[in-house]
């Protein structure tokens, strides 16, 4: 760990306008990202007795190398800019709000040709619109009610092809819950209308769909219709039952954020209610790991940030209140930044009285009891993850514990199509968006030890040439710039000597411990011992080991399966230079099949789009280019399909 001593700017050096600073670790990476009113007064505190410092704030300081600053013109700045850098290096010691609980949301995927109703969790998709959070439960209950009213169509890419070319629609299409485009029910404009006639409901505009279906009611009646008066009125009682669902807490007019927050010296629980026509709409819950001595004032206005910073995530439907236990600090930029984000009037206040002040305490106590339930979950995980990483550390022989984890495993079936992954654990946790795969040809191909050979050449070579970088392109290069504290290969002895080979030869084999993980017996292989050690069957450590191990060989095979499958099928115009997989499928289109391809003149095959006289001579040489030999047909080899007959 380094010592902020070694780093400290000196205090005359520092100015005292707003800005931005970033802190960076011995490798260049970004770590925490903070704005201040007066730099130099912020910055100064993170270089004071150590004794006094927050333990999560006396790890960043001792895990920094450097710091860094931007002066900005302004507070309003300083909110942008922190917000535009943390979204760019998601620093690891920033404030983290992560869901206490994947909630299920109702979303209608406005950017297709034909929106579909779905179940939708995880992270947000542009051009989606989306609708609660819900429990399991009822969100299923709202849209199946609600696909009597507006049938949408729900069914999957595959289903919706299939009734396509079948001309036949799905089950739904038969008991009127879909409005069957898939074979020409309903146009594409007016299925799409329907769609945004289920989303103005689900959006709060629900009295006016029921007014207008009783009016419509009621002229059934008139005309004496009743079978249609009778659907109208079944249709009247399903829209009433979604929308009497949600209690009304407020007046109709009220569309509002109301934000609840219960904290400790560590962490954070946060509530919301999304209130909109003075119902809720939805609730969800985050939970804060704070870095800092953070202030309530400060932590509401990064909390403020991240939920709106990402203007897609909110389908430019911000309310016109965001209600809050206390003001922030920044609390005048942070109403500018919101009005511009929802383009009218936001009002950022703290209800003191009547049923908002009501409502927000009874948030607050749901964020007492979400803390609460995350403490007692959560601590025997982080334990649990703790404990791995010491007993790594002692088994190895580490001189700190393994916070960064890469893991490689080679996969082929008989020699072909070798591939290999690299897997990346931070602290115990799964780091996906640093997973690497790479394919494996030529002489590094012939067994496992020359692969992983070659894959840990390649990926190390890419760090050295990444760490040379300048600092600011670095931070554009990322791909292999962070050098783990262990790397695992799947496999026993001679898998971890050819990489340590690896990693000598790059002049690193001093710098990275290198461990083998053995499947018959779990064993691990270090590179000096003739005999592995033993891990405990129990340990947390070998259990860490196991996953990451596991993990890497899934991505492996996943990797092997895409790669295998698009070699079984070939053809004799893949080798033809020039010829790329539009050009080749224009071609095929053209003719037909191969063969009347072959009894084709460069002439008529110039006739395809995009084809001149150089390549249409190219696909003639290589189709009669053996005199006497037969074409190599098209085969599809999991098959043993001719393509082109």
């Amino acid at each position: 760990m380094a010592d902020p001593a070694s780093y400290r700017p000196k205090t005359g050096e520092i100015p005292t306008d707003p800005g931005v600073y970033r802190f960076r670790d011995p490798h260049g990476r970004v770590i925490y990202v903070g704005k201040a009113k007066s730099l130099r007064q912020r910055l100064t505190s993170y270089f004071a007795n150590p004794a006094t410092l927050l333990p999560k704030t006396y790890a960043m300081v001792h895990a920094a190398a450097s710091v860094e600053w931007t002066v900005v013109g302004s507070e309003l700045e300083a909110l942008q800019l922190e917000y535009t850098w943390i979204k760019e290096f998601r620093p690891r010691y920033n404030l983290a709000f992560r869901d206490d609980k994947t909630y299920p949301y109702l979303a209608v995927t406005m950017a297709e040709k034909y929106p579909r109703v779905q179940v939708m969790r995880g992270e947000r998709r542009k051009g989606t619109r989306y609708f609660g959070p819900y429990t399991a439960g009822a969100i299923r209950e709202t849209m199946d009610t609600l696909l009597r009213v507006f049938p949408v169509r729900s069914c999957s890419a595959g289903v919706f092809r299939r009734a396509e070319q079948s001309g036949r629609p799905c089950l739904l299409g038969y008991i009127d819950k879909c409005s069957a485009p898939c074979v020409g029910r309903i146009s594409e404009g007016d299925h799409r209308a329907l769609a945004e006639d289920f989303c103005d409901f689900m959006g709060g505009a629900a009295k006016r769909f029921i007014v207008q279906l009783e009016r419509k009611m009621a002229d059934a009646v008139a005309d004496l219709d009743y079978e249609n008066a009778a659907r109208l009125r079944d249709d009247i009682i399903a829209m009433r039952k979604v929308f009497e669902r949600n209690a009304v807490v407020l007046s109709e007019e009220t569309d509002a954020d109301v934000f609840a927050i219960e904290e400790d010296e560590l962490e954070a629980a946060v509530q919301v209610f999304y209130v909109r026509g003075g119902r809720i709409r939805g609730q969800r819950g985050w939970v804060v790991e704070k870095v800092e001595d953070t202030t309530p004032s400060e932590l509401v206005g990064h909390l403020l940030q991240q939920v709106y910073g990402d203007h897609e995530e909110t389908n430019g439907r911000l309310p016109r209140e965001v209600l809050v236990p206390v003001m922030p600090n920044d609390a005048e930029e942070l109403t500018v930044w919101l009005s511009g984000l929802r383009g009218a009037k936001v009002e950022l206040r703290v209800p003191q009285r009547g049923d908002k002040a009501a409502l927000a305490a009874t948030l607050h106590e749901n964020a007492v009891q979400a803390l609460r339930l995350h403490k007692s979950r959560r601590a025997g995980d982080i334990t649990t993850r703790s404990l791995a990483l010491q007993e790594l550390q002692e088994a190895l022989e580490l001189p700190e514990p393994p916070l960064r984890i890469e893991s490689f495993d080679i996969s082929h079936v008989q020699g072909t199509n070798v591939v290999a992954s690299m897997v990346v654990v931070e602290d115990g946790l799964a780091k996906k968006s640093e997973y690497r795969k790479f394919s494996i040809t030529g002489d590094a191909a012939r067994d496992d030890t020359a692969a992983m050979h070659d894959v840990l050449t390649r990926r190390f070579r890419n760090y050295l040439a990444e760490r040379d970088l300048p600092v600011e392109d670095r931070d554009q290069n990322r791909k292999f710039a962070y050098p783990p504290n262990l790397v695992v290969v799947d496999g026993g002895q001679p898998q971890v000597t050819a990489a340590v080979r690896a990693l000598a030869e790059l002049g690193i084999g001093d710098e990275i411990r290198v461990v083998g993980l053995a499947k018959r017996l779990e064993e691990v292989w270090l590179p000096e011992g003739d005999f592995p050690v033993i891990l405990p069957r129990a340990s947390q450590g070998l259990y860490l080991l196991q996953r990451i191990r596991d993990e890497a060989h899934r991505f492996a095979i996943t990797f092997h399966r895409q790669k295998r499958g698009k070699s079984m099928t070939a053809s004799v115009l893949d080798e033809v230079p020039g010829l790329g997989p539009a050009r080749r499928k224009a071609v095929l289109a053209h003719f037909g099949s191969l063969k009347r391809l072959k009894a084709a003149s460069v002439t008529e095959i110039t006739d395809v789009s995009g084809v001149g006289p150089a390549l249409a001579a190219a696909i003639h040489a290589r189709l009669h280019g053996t005199a006497g030999a037969e074409m190599v047909p098209a085969v599809n080899y999991s098959t043993g399909e001719v393509l082109d007959s």
